[in-house]
């Protein structure tokens, strides 16, 4: 049996990302996808960058991925910190990053993206309607022709959870470094053989994994990152307090 890690939304949360790493190593877990939105938001994009482009098999781009190289001078302070955080070529591997990857697995069509099947800007709650719940499964311009999915994975919204229905699993991996449903980072192991049209077993695992909030409080403190105050409060509390950005995570 093959077993792959997936994470999301980092949003330039080191520590967060560090404690993820760890337990999946400790797991013997060699694999790892990564669903989008790696910097932004947190006092160490740059940093986070470099280490999911070393670690993860493939990222797929998030929203924030995709907007922070054309973030203009004359924007918001804390927009232009978190575009500046970044190197030149940081921004442009970020901005032409896959939107979809699909996979193979134990027989079962899966596929992973962002945000939604139209867009990594598109966003679908936890609480969603049958129509959504459907167009998440749908063939788009986003993520190509061939066989629809029967199970599909995505991010962006930071609160973790599974649904399925009529023989179709939806399913949110929450977020490694800005989790809002609670304050631990949150992650997926999906299990199967990867590859095989055979059916064979199949499993989803979500995994929450503490760290030390508090430091990385304290280097979003000690870098005098813009919008500290309200990155902490969401740290600490898993709870929205608002940013400039055009997208709530």
């Amino acid at each position: 049996m093959d077993r792959l890690a997936l994470i999301s939304d980092v949003h330039g949360n080191l520590g967060a990302l560090e404690a993820v790493l760890d337990d999946i190593a400790g797991r013997g877990i060699t694999r790892i996808l990564n669903l989008g939105d790696v910097a932004g938001k947190g006092p160490r994009g740059s940093a986070a960058v470099d280490r999911v482009a070393e670690v993860c098999e493939l990222t797929v781009r998030g929203n924030w991925d995709d907007f922070l190289e054309t973030i203009p001078d004359d924007a918001p302070a804390e927009m232009v910190w978190w575009r500046d955080e970044l190197r030149p070529d940081q921004r442009r591997w970020l901005r032409e990053l896959p939107l979809s990857l699909d996979l193979l697995v134990s027989g079962r069509r899966v596929r992973l993206f962002h945000a939604s099947a139209e867009s990594p800007h598109l966003r679908v709650h936890f609480h969603h309607t049958p129509e959504q719940f459907d167009s998440m499964f749908a063939n788009t311009e986003m993520t190509g022709d061939g066989p629809a999915p029967v199970i599909v994975g995505y991010g962006d919204i930071h609160d973790a959870y599974i649904e399925s229905h009529e023989g179709r699993t939806l399913f949110n991996v929450g977020s490694v470094g800005n989790p809002l449903d609670e304050p631990t980072p949150s992650y997926v192991i999906l299990e199967g053989i990867v590859g095989s049209e055979e059916p064979a077993a199949f499993g989803l695992q979500f995994v929450r994994v503490p760290y030390d909030v508090e430091a990385e409080i304290q280097v979003a403190e000690r870098l005098e990152m813009p919008r500290a105050v309200e990155w902490a409060s969401e740290l600490r509390t898993a709870r929205y307090r608002g940013a400039s950005a055009p997208v709530d995570a």
